[in-house]
């Protein structure tokens, strides 16, 4: 199955320069063969190629159908970037291919990276969306700081996972313990050096549900990967 990526094509019938080059030129498909493509916004397309031209493949559209994420409820995780960039995008790449509706890089005080360079990242969440044969392409936002995203308006449950020894801990349950699957659901998840207090304090005062993610302590990246499996595996249990 070729698979690609065209948010347009309902409406231009004609791949990006970059997908008409790796249809053409990489996987030397011709005039009369079919292809899939998805727009990114739920919409699977199947098409047969008219013009296998390497920058501007035309297409005809043969069948469409909606494909809405297997998933019940949204699921937003908010972020801060790992000094290493590596991590973070491996993150992205993994929790999309599991199912992911949002991700929200943060900007903490203990923040060791300050900026993310979304347009890197838009190109691996395209990728993993391919790769895991998804229709809709993940929201990912620019750099927010973290009392934004507190304060900000959210329809479902809101929780924080944190680990700072000298904040109470005891109010925390465990993330797939609390987790209401009937609902969408946005998760902090801190830098290396974790959340403020003053950053802990004011998210729960605004409501946020405190967890944890388990007994080991984990990677910011490897955090956000193991709440978003988590979200999977509660739905396929249900």
């Amino acid at each position: 199955m070729h698979l690609f990526y065209c948010p347009e094509i309902a409406s231009t019938g004609i791949l990006p320069e970059e997908e008409s080059r790796h249809c053409v030129k990489v996987l030397r498909l011709v005039e009369g063969d079919e292809i899939d493509i998805v727009d990114g916004n739920g919409t699977w397309h199947h098409a047969r190629i008219t013009m296998a031209h390497h920058k501007r493949c035309a297409v005809e559209i043969v069948h469409r159908e909606e494909r809405a994420p297997h998933w019940p409820s949204r699921i937003v995780v908010a972020i801060a970037p790992t000094k290493n960039i590596d991590r973070i995008e491996w993150m992205i790449e993994k929790t999309t291919e599991m199912g992911i509706d949002r991700i929200i890089p943060l900007q903490c005080r203990y923040s060791e990276r300050k900026e993310v360079k979304t347009e890197r990242l838009r190109k691996i969440l395209v990728s993993a969306m391919k790769q895991s044969l998804k229709a809709t392409l993940p929201q990912l936002d620019e750099m927010t700081p973290v009392m934004k995203v507190i304060g900000m308006p959210f329809e479902g449950k809101r929780y924080i996972a944190y680990c700072d020894m000298t904040l109470p801990r005891e109010q925390r349950k465990t993330f797939a313990q609390v987790y209401d699957s009937t609902q969408d659901a946005l998760v902090l998840i801190g830098p290396e050096g974790d959340f403020s207090p003053e950053e802990v304090n004011a998210a729960l005062a605004a409501g946020f549900i405190p967890v944890t993610l388990g007994d080991s302590r984990l990677r910011t990246e490897t955090a956000a990967v193991q709440a978003v499996a988590s979200c999977h595996t509660i739905f396929q249990l249900k």
